[in-house]
């Protein structure tokens, strides 16, 4: 690892995971920045961090931090990242890395300009069972790949103010469910050529159910499906000609997965299971990104995040979910 000194940027539930599990695994977290100096100082405490500050602007100019983790909701990524890029600091976004691909590109030409690392929090690709997986299709185990299906889809409360169902806070499934099942099938086949997209809506216009398939480059198909008012079974496959890959419950988290044969034979059981929820081996990446040069990230390039938010707003634009503020 570099030994970079990590600033949380935000204080709510995912900043806490993601702190939790850099301290496991022995990383550096320095600072902490909140709108409220009080919640701040309290998350400080919590995880033995030496610098509290009661603002983003506070947390950025701190010369102390190297890297800043954005855990804010995604209408304020943007913003956020722009402020971090622009005092230095390379920046760790969390997933969806902005509303819009337009956004996308704002911070991917900012950090190209300042030659600093920006890097979308899709944590589940740096996950070991998904390394895995990549190792086995590069080895051809698996023939050729016909269909890539996922789905993510759970419970959450139909308050209308709830951040998941407020437009103005980029609400709906999409963006904060469906990132991972569309994420992970461009991982596999590559960014689709055709894409048709079908929702159900809450009353108050967001994607309270979104269903995606796609056409890749190379002929094999992907579906995914996301709710946020029912918890389905979470699992996913890659189903190739050869044998098929089968990750369990909850795919998208450390989990175990296996590869089997058209006939039902396993040919490989692997047990991805780690301490904590595994966020830091995204962290882990970004430390050796910076330490390698932004364009050493393979896994997940800046310009694919940039064409993911693009494949996103194609299917907002198929189900008619606007954001205020777009046009």
């Amino acid at each position: 690892m570099t030994g970079l000194h990590w600033g949380i940027l935000a204080t709510g539930g995912i900043a806490h995971a993601f702190t939790s599990d850099l301290r496991t695994a022995g990383l550096d977290v320095t600072a902490v920045g909140s709108r409220s100096i009080d919640s701040a100082r309290a998350f400080a405490a919590q995880y033995d961090i030496a610098h509290a500050h009661g603002s983003y602007e506070e947390l950025v100019a701190d010369p102390d931090v190297d890297i800043v983790y954005i855990a804010t909701p995604h209408p304020s990524h943007v913003d956020n990242a722009l402020l971090a890029l622009a005092h230095g600091k390379h920046v760790l976004v969390e997933k969806p890395f902005t509303l819009n691909a337009d956004e996308a590109a704002r911070i991917r030409d900012a950090a190209a300009d300042a030659g600093l690392l920006a890097m979308e929090a899709m944590w589940t690709r740096y996950l070991p069972h998904m390394v895995r997986i990549r190792e086995i299709i590069a080895a051809g185990t698996l023939g050729e790949i016909r269909v890539v299906s996922a789905d993510h889809t759970q419970k959450i409360s139909t308050d209308p103010a709830h951040r998941l169902n407020d437009l103005a806070l980029g609400g709906g499934a999409l963006l904060d469910l469906g990132i991972y099942p569309i994420s992970f099938a461009i991982d596999v086949l590559g960014l689709p050529e055709r894409i048709t997209a079908v929702a159900r809506l809450s009353d108050a216009g967001s994607d309270a159910e979104v269903a995606t398939a796609f056409v890749h480059s190379s002929g094999a198909l992907s579906t995914s499906v996301s709710s946020s008012r029912g918890a389905g079974l979470n699992t996913a496959q890659i189903v190739g000609t050869e044998a098929r890959i089968e990750i369990d419950r909850v795919w998208y988290t450390p989990t175990t997965m296996r590869v089997v044969s058209p006939s039902g034979e396993v040919l490989e059981s692997f047990d991805g299971s780690v301490d904590g929820r595994g966020m830091q081996f995204q962290a882990q990446a970004a430390e050796r990104f910076v330490s390698e040069g932004a364009a050493a990230n393979g896994i997940l390039p800046l310009d694919e995040s940039v064409a993911i938010m693009g494949v996103l707003d194609e299917v907002r634009r198929q189900i008619g979910v606007v954001y205020p503020g777009e046009s």
